[in-house]
């Protein structure tokens, strides 16, 4: 019920969902939408049907999330091959299952060719990592049995709990220039003052 609509909404709102992992308490996407509005819409859309037929489901009521969701913009040549890989083994690290290919809820089969996903979107730079589905299917299952470095997963985890934006200092410095939004964590302590 919860990926049929996702890939509804994703599509009604113009949302490109590149990888997704669904877990037993939280989901994570890896998405980009094509207006501001798209994914706040979506996630808003999805959110208000599924705890709905969650709790007919389960002849309960209430809430069902712990709050709004989490969102965070990352810099996409650094950080999406990556942030693909970390959403495709949050089963493995969770325990739930000792490869990536043996859990159903996640976009990993699509991206290795063992199934076709309607909700996914393969972003572009998917496509770069080999010139045929085979080489490409190869190569990605390559970085998830690889997996991510430490400081890749920290960063990826810190990101998106925080809703800090994650690139380079130039990547973010540019992106602070187009949006009047706090990108990034305050340095702690009181703000150096310049001497006159």
């Amino acid at each position: 019920m919860l990926l049929g609509l996702l890939d509804e909404n994703a599509h009604k709102f113009g949302v490109a969902v590149h990888a997704y992992v669904l877990m037993s308490n939280h989901f994570h996407l890896l998405a980009t939408p094509d207006t501001e509005e798209g994914l706040p819409q979506m996630m808003q859309a999805v959110g208000r049907r599924y705890v709905r037929y969650f709790n007919d489901s389960q002849a309960r009521s209430g809430t069902l999330w712990e709050g709004r969701y989490r969102s965070t913009v990352i810099e996409t040549e650094r950080y999406l091959l990556a942030c693909m890989v970390y959403i495709d083994l949050n089963p493995v690290r969770a325990g739930l299952v000792k490869d990536a290919g043996d859990y159903p809820w996640s976009s990993y089969g699509c991206y290795v060719g063992t199934r076709v996903d309607r909700l996914v979107t393969p972003h572009p730079l998917y496509w770069t990592l080999g010139n045929t589905p085979f080489a490409r299917e190869a190569a990605y299952a390559e970085l998830v049995r690889a997996g991510t470095t430490r400081e890749q997963q920290e960063a990826l985890t810190r990101s998106a709990l925080s809703g800090w934006a994650l690139g380079s200092e130039s990547f973010v410095a540019d992106l602070q220039k187009r949006t009047e939004r706090r990108l990034v964590k305050n340095q702690p302590g009181r703000p150096v003052r310049a001497l006159t």
